[in-house]
């Protein structure tokens, strides 16, 4: 199956933020430790309550990068969605046996063009190098009026943990080096759907505040979601026992409720948009107005050059 999805050509070059075959030696060991999957659990849940609001049908679908099964078993139920593909550079053994999978990684799809009716991601997309150019791979392989949703995390995601190991590396170490990876900012996503081509773009938010006994319970977590430190800036030489300790005092100085479990945020941001299509919904040209501004307003229209009140 996967062989009718195949395109041939050279795969588009990325600036370098994260270091990708780290990433992917993390996530093997994630899967090998027993993956926390209690957030994709929830992201996979909302992204078929999503779906199941579209009233149309998607008959050939793809699973771009999303960790683990959950996703696939989320939108299985839906009766709108038909054929669910996955492409994962991670696979298990579980994925490598079925029909329905190929190799690929989210920054070069090997897909021809306009060959899907949606395209789905869940907490993968931050992760890659390109963004842009990701967007615009995913436009490309869509079929007119076709669909992408996505979730990935945003800004203020692991806020507490930052501002935490900023403070201990400064007081303990004098100077502060990249711990928590650069998430994107609302706006700024909605304006890379935009630039790459998407219709109807869509952008808003969910936040998750998760709580810990301590900060050493969620970088346990961390690990097991295979989401620490992969950033090509990182330190290289190994993080001080001291360094460790101050960051889970600061933390729970700054960040823990009356009982003393200390709160983390995991902000989603979701992100939707069209292939173009002629069938779908078009802005007015400029004087096409069936109707005034003012009259559906009840106010008075002012010409241009005339002074409110005189």
């Amino acid at each position: 199956m996967a062989q009718k999805f195949m395109a041939e050509g050279p795969m588009p070059q990325s600036p370098m933020i994260f270091d990708r075959a780290l990433l992917r030696r993390r996530r093997r060991r994630a899967a090998a430790l027993g993956p926390a999957t209690f957030l994709l659990d929830r992201v996979a849940e909302d992204l078929a309550e999503r779906l199941a609001a579209v009233l149309r049908r998607f008959d050939l679908a793809l699973d771009l990068g999303t960790p683990g099964e959950a996703v696939r078993m989320a939108l299985t139920g839906l009766d709108s969605i038909g054929t669910i593909v996955r492409a994962d550079a991670v696979p298990d053994r579980d994925m490598t046996r079925a029909e329905k999978f190929i190799a690929a990684d989210e920054e070069a799809l090997p897909i021809r063009d306009g060959t899907l009716d949606l395209v789905v991601s869940a907490l993968a997309l931050q992760f890659v190098n390109d963004l842009p150019g990701a967007l615009v791979q995913i436009r490309r392989v869509l079929k007119p009026d076709g669909l992408f949703v996505a979730a990935l995390l945003g800004g203020e995601t692991l806020t507490e943990l930052r501002q935490s190991f900023a403070a201990a590396e400064s007081e303990v170490e004098g100077g502060a080096s990249p711990r928590v990876a650069p998430f994107a900012d609302l706006r700024d996503l909605g304006a890379l759907l935009q630039r790459a081509g998407f219709a109807l773009p869509v952008t808003d938010t969910d936040r998750l505040v998760v709580r810990y006994d301590s900060a050493f319970g969620l970088m346990q977590d961390l690990r097991r979601m295979g989401a620490t430190n992969a950033l090509i800036a990182r330190r290289r030489t190994p993080l001080r026992r001291a360094t460790l300790t101050r960051t889970a005092e600061i933390y729970a100085q700054r960040f823990a409720d009356d009982d003393g479990r200390i709160r983390a945020t995991f902000e989603v941001v979701w992100l939707s948009g069209w292939a173009p299509d002629p069938s779908q919904q078009q802005p007015l040209k400029p004087g096409t107005a069936q109707a005034r501004l003012a009259d559906a307003l009840g106010a008075k229209e002012i010409s241009t050059g005339e002074k409110a009140g005189g």
